[in-house]
C-alpha cells in the first residue's frame, strides 16, 4: 500500500463536513490541515477531524501537501484555484470551477503549464446510480440515444436557507447551483455537448427571506432564475432542459433519456444512489440493479489521487469541469444573442468504473 498523500482544505463551511466525512472512509489520502478566512470555523474543523487549522498562505507554503480541496464560494473558485497551483500543487474544486469561462481558461492555462491536475465536484455522478445509469446505456438497453429531459425546478431559498442572498448573486442561480450535478450526469452518460439554445428570465428582481435567521431581508436578485433550453449533444442527441427557482410545485422528472429501443429513468444526480428504471419498447417500466457501491463526496478526490500516482487521466478532472461550465453560461449567452450558442470546448466522457469495486475503491 503507498503512503497517503497529505492534502489541505481551504474553506470549511457547511459543504466541509460531507469531504471531512469522506476522507475517513478512504485508505489514499490524508487531511493534514484546513484553513478558512475565518480562523475560528478552521479551528473549529480541525477540533471536530483531528487535523491541524492554518492560515490558507501557510497551507499553501507547506510543502508536504501536494493536493488541495477548495470549497470556497463560487466566487473565489478561480482565485483561490489559481494560489494552489501557483504554489505548485493539485486542486480539486467545488462546483462550479468558476463563474464564467474567461477567468476559468486563465486556470486552465495555468495547470497545464506547471504540469498540475485540475479535478472539481460534482462527482455524484460517480455513485451507483450514475455509473449504473452509463452502464445501461452503453449496453445498448434503450439503442441509440435520441432525445432527454432534465428538470430541476423550486421556488430558490428564501423562505429555508439561514444564508438566501448567495443564491441569487453572481455565481449563484438554479444553473450554477444545481446545473453542474445534472449537465455532469448527462455528459457522463452521452459525451459532449456540440451547441445549446436557450432562453432565459427572472420572475422577481427582488426576493424577501422569511427564514427565521434571516427574515425580512431584502434580495436583489442578480442572475437568471429560470432557464430553459436545449442542448445537443456531438452523438446526435437534444435534451431539454430547465432550471428554475422561479416555480411553486412540478410533477416534473430529474432525468429521463429516449432512445431508438427504449426509455431510461436516471436517478436524482444530486446524490449518488437512487434507482435506474428501463422501459423496454413496447413494455413497462422495470428497476435495473444498481452494479456499483454507492460512494459519497470525496470520491472524485480519490480518484484523482489513485490517477495521478497511476499517470492516468481522472474521471472529476478540470476539461470535464471547464466543458460544463461553457454549457451552463451558453444559456445566458444563447438568450441574450437570439442565437445558438456554439461550444467551443470538448471532452472524452469519463472512464466508467469497472464492475467489482468496492466501495471507496477505484480501479489503478
Amino acid at each position: 500500500m503507498q503512503e497517503k498523500m497529505k492534502i489541505g482544505i481551504i474553506g470549511c463551511g457547511n459543504i466541509s463536513g460531507a469531504y471531512f466525512g469522506g476522507a475517513q472512509k478512504t485508505d489514499v489520502l490524508e487531511i493534514k490541515s484546513c484553513a478558512d478566512i475565518r480562523m475560528d470555523a478552521a479551528k473549529n474543523a480541525a477540533k471536530r477531524t483531528g487535523c491541524q487549522a492554518v492560515t490558507v498562505d501557510e497551507l499553501l507554503a507547506d510543502p508536504e501537501i501536494e493536493l488541495v480541496v477548495n470549497l470556497t464560494i463560487p466566487k473565489a473558485h478561480v482565485e483561490v484555484g489559481m494560489k494552489v497551483l501557483e504554489a505548485g500543487k493539485h486542486v480539486y474544486s467545488e462546483k462550479p470551477m468558476g463563474v464564467s469561462v474567461g477567468e476559468a481558461q486563465k486556470m486552465v492555462q495555468l495547470a497545464a503549464k506547471k504540469g498540475l491536475r485540475i479535478g472539481g465536484a460534482p462527482d455524484t455522478f460517480l455513485g451507483a446510480g450514475g455509473q449504473t445509469a452509463r452502464k445501461t446505456l452503453d449496453e445498448g438497453a434503450i439503442g441509440r440515444p435520441v432525445a432527454g429531459t432534465a428538470f430541476m425546478c423550486g421556488h430558490g431559498h428564501e423562505s429555508w436557507h439561514p444564508n438566501p442572498a448567495f443564491y441569487y448573486d453572481i455565481g449563484g442561480g438554479p444553473m450554477l447551483d444545481m446545473g453542474p450535478y445534472y449537465v455532469t450526469a448527462l455528459v457522463n452518460i452521452l459525451g459532449p455537448v456540440k451547441r445549446v439554445a436557450g432562453i432565459t428570465t427572472k420572475a422577481f428582481d427582488e426576493r424577501i427571506a422569511t427564514s427565521e435567521a434571516k427574515a425580512g431581508l431584502r434580495i436583489p436578485v442578480k442572475v437568471t432564475t429560470h432557464l430553459t433550453g436545449v442542448m445537443e449533444f456531438v452523438n446526435g442527441a437534444i435534451v431539454t432542459m430547465i432550471m428554475s427557482f422561479d416555480m411553486w410545485r412540478h410533477s416534473l422528472p430529474c432525468i429521463e433519456l429516449y432512445g431508438t429501443e427504449g426509455s431510461m429513468k436516471v436517478p436524482d444526480p444530486n446524490g449518488f444512489g437512487g434507482s435506474v428504471m428501463v422501459a423496454p419498447k413496447g413494455g413497462g417500466w422495470e428497476e435495473v440493479p444498481l452494479a456499483f457501491p454507492n460512494n459519497a463526496r470525496m470520491i472524485g478526490v480519490v480518484d484523482m489521487i489513485t490517477a495521478i500516482r497511476s499517470e492516468r487521466p481522472h474521471r472529476a478532472s478540470g476539461d470535464l469541469t471547464y466543458h460544463v461550465l461553457e454549457l451552463m453560461t451558453a444559456f445566458d449567452k444563447s438568450s441574450q444573442s437570439g442565437q445558438h450558442a456554439e461550444i467551443q470546448s470538448t471532452v472524452e466522457r469519463p472512464a466508467p468504473f469497472p464492475t467489482g469495486l468496492d466501495e471507496w475503491t477505484v480501479d489503478d
